[in-house]
């Protein structure tokens, strides 16, 4: 298959016509130990009766496992006799940083999800956000962006959409987080137009948009993969691929995530103490971490403090901190009803 125009990325599967493909988007790498070698990103397109498509990501970055499983599962569970419309399924997105466990690509240190809309001149990390954006956010009706927080963060187990200012746009929105029932769901302010993220690919391209927050910690736990394995299989039958998954939907608590005073960051290095466990609702005021300094043990550890209340929605997993790494965030409880 040819590559698209100004990209030097070419998929060795069709993504038009029926059944079900496997293979690899090639990404070309000249290295010292493989002068003419690409990086074979994997991707499976699955296509049944006639229907919408949706695009099916995890390992943007590459630290975040509960995404990765539950898509290698999913392709290899569905037959084109499983499904109505197309899946475009790609497990490992930045296969890079996949492979090494690492957020961002130890090709170019690009994190991916800022790198978009990419460039098909530039560098690895680059050149995949553009073949996203250009050639693959086009073939979609929805996009289904899987994360957690990876090797640093920790969160309850969570959808993501934005507030999209189209109210319509929105209501849709809010039927995908009803669909997917991740106990939480977080809506954070529509992207600006320039967004360098996913999300940001799919506003510019019209898209209806749900990412995830499934654990972290740079584990995966059977909790979060049922969540994400479930959620995925009710998701889909609330579009219409898998028409008997249909299934009544567990509660979900809509909340929102906002501006500078829903983070706690550390304010110097040492280590961290959190006062208050994930989910918990905390008030303004209220103590958040104690940083020590055991390398200084006669210095008394520095205190940090919500700056408003809120549930904490996500942690930091390392206990080592450096100035500015984020410790907390908190979701505020939204006015948003269950669509009817």
């Amino acid at each position: 298959m040819k590559a698209a125009t100004g990209t030097r990325l070419t998929a060795d599967i069709a993504f038009e016509g029926g059944g079900k493909r496997q293979g690899y988007i090639r990404l070309p790498l000249s290295t010292h130990d493989s002068a003419y070698g690409f990086v074979p990103i994997p991707v499976v397109v699955i296509a049944g009766a006639p229907g919408p498509t949706t695009l099916l990501t995890a390992g943007n970055h590459g630290d975040e496992y509960e995404g990765e499983v539950a898509l290698a599962n999913l392709a290899r569970a569905l037959s084109p006799d499983d499904i109505a419309g197309r899946l475009v399924i790609l497990p490992a997105l930045n296969l890079p940083a996949a492979l090494a466990g690492r957020r961002v690509s130890p090709i170019d240190g690009g994190n991916l999800n800022r790198a978009f809309p990419g460039d098909p001149a530039g560098g690895a990390t680059a050149q995949i956000a553009w073949y996203v954006e250009r050639v693959l956010m086009p073939l979609c009706d929805v996009a289904c962006d899987l994360h957690s927080g990876g090797s640093s963060l920790h969160y309850l187990p969570s959808t993501v959409i934005p507030h999209w200012a189209d109210p319509a746009r929105f209501r849709r929105s809010l039927a995908l987080v009803w669909a997917f029932a991740a106990p939480h769901a977080y809506v954070l302010d529509e992207p600006e137009a320039d967004a360098p993220t996913l999300l940001g690919a799919a506003a510019r391209g019209g898209k209806l948009f749900l990412g995830t927050e499934l654990g972290g910690s740079g584990t995966l736990g059977a909790a979060t993969l049922a969540v994400a394995e479930g959620g995925l299989r009710r998701l889909l039958g609330h579009l219409g691929h898998l028409p008997e998954a249909a299934a009544e939907s567990p509660p979900v608590r809509i909340l929102r995530v906002g501006g500078a005073d829903y983070f706690v960051h550390a304010d110097d290095d040492g280590v961290a103490e959190p006062l208050v466990e994930l989910g918990e609702d905390v008030a303004a005021g209220q103590p958040a971490a104690r940083i020590h300094t055991p390398e200084k043990p006669w210095a008394e550890p520095v205190t940090l403090r919500f700056a408003r209340a809120g549930m904490v929605l996500c942690r930091r997993a390392p206990a080592r901190v450096k100035r500015g790494d984020c410790l907390f965030h908190l979701g505020t409880d939204s006015p948003w009803p269950e669509p009817a």
